[in-house]
């Protein structure tokens, strides 16, 4: 038998390693700016055409490199950061593996630009797709020039499975946001389409978050600091009133790199207790945690956001209680306001002077039963004419009244309405053709504003909206706004009125009828939350459905109060012009039909 084990080419090893590393060009942009970092730079500019996908460069005035090197950084696993395996468990650097570069030019056409500060020349190599096509001397500034064209042109099918536009240069923006806070004492910019996106000076952590996230987070953050044998913690947390319906400025940094881990969040989340929102509600943070870095393992991901603690458990409880402590030092929990409890005028009272003791009347006769009694009377003995009248009423709709069948898979006929009441605010009894409705009148509310919305998007046919007497402005941080901007067409037809207004800003000049002004950046904070963070498994459905369902979501809570007689009819006449209004835009029933023979049938169970 042949032998059927053989070594992969090296082409295809760099691809394959580049499905780990580069899995879209946000992968890219980030193995750059850090590598920038790790030059030691004080200036980085990000420059990206067609969100990565035609064009990535990023320039910096760092150390720069000598020809061999250049040259020696594409070969795989060819690094400065590391020497021997020990050196793993002691990375202070970013890149330290020697793969970023490598699996970058397996996957694009590279063009590098380097000189070293004490050199005259410097030195340009051209790489398509793995294989070196020129090397030569060249003019360039100080510092490394990277510029990556036409990224995973080699591997279409790669390519075919990157998102839209407005979503890659979100993954971008993301990846910049990142690295921008954790070395705030460096310059950066960045340029999408030959637009500046930001402009970011040397300076501290604080104004680093204002010109980032925007100029009014100055007065939502407070500052965070402790210190242990364990670790050091430096940073800002969001104040309580802040919260908001999105995760996306919770940030965690270990060393200065960007991390994800669930379980630290957990602890951060906890320290808010009763502070906040218990669900759906999340502040703001960013958080740098200082360990050695033999007590931690980065090594366990190919992207480094992952990481692993020696002692887990420890830091948890010391950040929950410097969140905590952080909360009262500054207190961002609400004290008792004192000046305002003694505004109230009090008549001192002289001493000497006679106080009379209250007194308390009661009527012996009071019966507090006897209204109830009435009440009880009067339901359970109607009068004849009032029977008399609603049996003629009931005849006489039997008579002219011809329920219409809506045609679709279960067939549910237009309901004759003949009586209604509601118990609570979230149940409405009715009574039809001798049957009897229990309808959930959120889940109710869930499919009438699902359906519009639905078919609203899916026709480009604009739900009208309320005009705002005073136009608001909502500013975002810039992947919200990417991600809305992607989005804006088919908000425009669920009835906002949005406007772009410069960097990160749009004007609200109308909002959805049943939608408050006041409410309106909570909903879009908890449309960007369900696409940006993938909460449940909606994201794999299309968009227009789960934008729908969000939306009906959030109206059908509105919308469930006390209804008058006319607006329970007029909900269950929109509720049965639906297609399937048993059913609600998340599979729950929305209503229980019982007749005669089930009552009767419930009847003889219980009396067994």
């Amino acid at each position: 038998m042949a032998d059927i084990i053989k070594l992969l080419p090296d082409h295809v090893i760099n691809q394959i390693a580049a499905g780990e590393v580069i899995q879209r060009p946000a992968s890219a942009v980030k193995e750059l700016l850090e590598n920038s970092i790790d030059a030691g730079s004080t200036k980085i500019k990000l420059i990206v055409k067609d969100a990565g996908k035609t064009l990535i460069q990023v320039i910096d005035n760092g150390s720069g490199m000598s020809e061999t090197d250049a040259r020696l950084c594409f070969e795989k696993h060819a690094t400065s950061k590391i020497s021997t395996a020990e050196d793993i468990f002691a990375i202070n650097t970013k890149g330290f593996r020697g793969e970023a570069l490598a699996s970058i030019a397996a996957v694009a056409t590279v063009e590098l630009k380097t000189r070293k500060k004490d050199s005259d020349v410097g030195c340009l190599i051209d790489i398509e797709y793995g294989k070196v096509v020129k090397q030569e001397p060249c003019q360039n500034e100080p510092g490394t020039s990277f510029t990556v064209k036409n990224l995973f042109f080699n591997i279409p099918a790669r390519k075919t499975f990157l998102k839209s536009d407005p979503v890659e240069l979100r993954h971008i923006i993301d990846e910049f946001q990142r690295v921008a806070l954790a070395h705030p004492d460096i310059e950066f910019s960045m340029y999408n389409q030959a637009q500046q996106v930001f402009h970011l000076p040397a300076g501290g952590l604080k104004q680093r978050i204002i010109n980032l996230l925007g100029s009014n987070y100055g007065e939502k953050i407070a500052p965070i600091s402790e210190e242990t044998t364990i670790l050091k913690i430096t940073g800002f947390i969001g104040k309580p009133e802040y919260a908001k319906k999105t995760r996306g400025e919770q940030f965690f940094f270990v060393n200065n790199r960007f991390i994800k881990n669930n379980y630290l969040a957990h602890a951060v989340q906890a320290a808010y207790a009763e502070l906040i929102a218990k669900e759906n509600t999340y502040p703001s943070y960013f958080i740098f945690m200082e360990i050695p870095s033999n007590k931690i393992d980065v090594n366990i991901h190919p992207t480094k956001t992952e990481i692993k603690f020696e002692e887990e458990s420890a830091i948890y409880a010391i950040l929950r209680a410097a969140v905590k402590k952080s909360l009262g030092q500054h207190h961002i929990i609400p004290p008792m306001d004192f000046d305002q409890e003694m505004s109230i005028q009090i008549n001192p009272v002289k001493p000497g002077t006679f106080i009379p003791q209250p007194q308390i009347k009661v009527n012996p006769k009071y019966n507090p039963f006897e209204e109830e009694e009435k009440q009880k009377a009067s339901f359970t003995k109607p009068s004849r004419a009032s029977i008399e009248a609603t049996h003629n009423i009931h005849r006489e709709i039997s008579k002219r009244v011809e329920a219409p069948v809506i045609e679709h898979e279960f067939e549910y006929h237009h309901p004759a309405i003949i009586w209604s009441e509601q118990m609570g605010s979230q149940y409405i009894i009715a009574l039809r053709e001798h049957k009897l409705l229990l309808i959930d009148q959120q889940l109710a509310w869930e499919r009438i504003f699902y359906d519009e919305a639905f078919e609203s998007i899916s026709n480009k046919k604009n739900i009208p909206s309320q005009k705002e007497l005073f136009p608001q402005t909502l500013q975002l941080p810039p992947a919200d706004f990417a991600l809305v901007t992607e989005m804006l067409g088919d908000l425009r037809c669920l009835g906002f009125d949005l406007s772009e207004f410069g960097k990160q800003t749009f004007i609200v000049y109308g909002i959805p009828s049943g939608v408050e002004s006041a409410a309106v950046q909570g909903l879009l904070e908890e449309i960007v939350e369900h696409f940006k963070q993938g909460l449940s498994k909606e994201l794999k459905k299309p968009r227009i459905e789960t934008l729908s369902r969000i939306f009906a979501k959030r109206l059908a809570w509105k919308n469930s109060k006390m209804l008058k007689k006319e607006e329970r009819e007029e909900l269950i006449n929109r509720l049965f012009a639906s297609k399937t209004p048993g059913i609600s835009s998340e599979g729950k029933k929305v209503f229980i039909e019982l007749s005669q023979e089930n009552i009767v049938s419930l009847f003889k169970t219980e009396n067994k």
